[in-house]
């Protein structure tokens, strides 16, 4: 079922959305070369803490998983995309890191991600990045009220077949409100004019995850969670939680 969110509940996860905003950029800030993932999840963590805020992704145990989830961040680096556990691994010069971030803030919930290299990123690296954050702008902008989500889903996906990258439509965009993952599903990829209409109220997370090696495949890892590219090539993420409002699409998970 699609809940729809009064302007006060908006407000409310908008509060939810700046602290994780602020643990994505406390998180960028501090990954450099010879951090461990491990130290970057005590990082977001201590932000989510001071601002009363929890994680749910901590403890996060979906059906495909065998596992609860353990950290309160997913960082993913070079050839993993999505559902990254925080390890002991310490970054290197030149790593491609996809940092995704939730928090709870008086039951109201924000999701957002992040990717950026370490250090110096390749001009390979560079363009996949910029490629996957345009999508993410091209999916919001097609947020607007009375459009469909197939409106989103094929904006993003034109964006990844003209830079020809793969692309795949399982772990889209979602719903989110009270809990990190309600309906609908927004894939990353579909046709114009199908799907559920958007009425205002209506709160999403947007979320594109590209792959460089044009192919759509993937693989996991045996620790149930963390998502690879099937050829090895470098992936890509960037999500924001959004309101669709009478004025348009509204960015939730930005410092207020």
């Amino acid at each position: 079922m699609v809940e729809l969110k009064t302007p006060g509940e908006i407000e409310a996860m908008a509060a939810a959305g700046a602290v994780v905003a602020d643990a994505l950029a406390a998180t960028r800030a501090a990954a450099a070369v010879g951090v461990r993932l491990v130290d970057l999840d005590a990082v977001a963590h201590d932000v989510l803490h001071a601002a009363g805020a929890s994680s749910p992704f901590l403890g996060y145990h979906p059906s495909f998983a065998g596992a609860p989830y353990p950290g309160v961040l997913c960082l993913s680096v070079n050839d993993a995309v999505l559902h990254g556990i925080p390890t002991a691994y310490e970054l290197r010069e030149g790593d491609l890191l996809n940092v995704d971030c939730g928090a709870t803030l008086d039951g109201w919930t924000g999701d957002a991600a992040i990717s950026f290299c370490i250090g110096t990123g390749s001009e390979e690296d560079v363009r996949l990045l910029e490629h996957t954050e345009a999508a993410l702008h091209a999916g919001i902008a097609a947020a607007r009220p009375g459009a469909r989500i197939g409106d989103v889903s094929a904006a993003i996906g034109a964006v990844a077949r003209a830079a020809g990258y793969g692309l795949h439509t399982d772990f889209g965009g979602h719903g989110v409100g009270r809990t990190m993952h309600e309906s609908p599903h927004i894939p990353n990829d579909g046709r114009p004019g199908r799907g559920l209409r958007l009425p205002p109220g209506l709160t999403i997370a947007i979320e594109p995850w590209f792959l460089a090696g044009g192919r759509d495949a993937y693989r996991v890892d045996d620790d149930g969670w963390t998502l690879r590219s099937a050829d090895g090539s470098r992936g890509a993420h960037f999500e924001h939680t959004i309101a669709v409002t009478d004025d348009g699409p509204r960015i939730l998970t930005t410092v207020s």
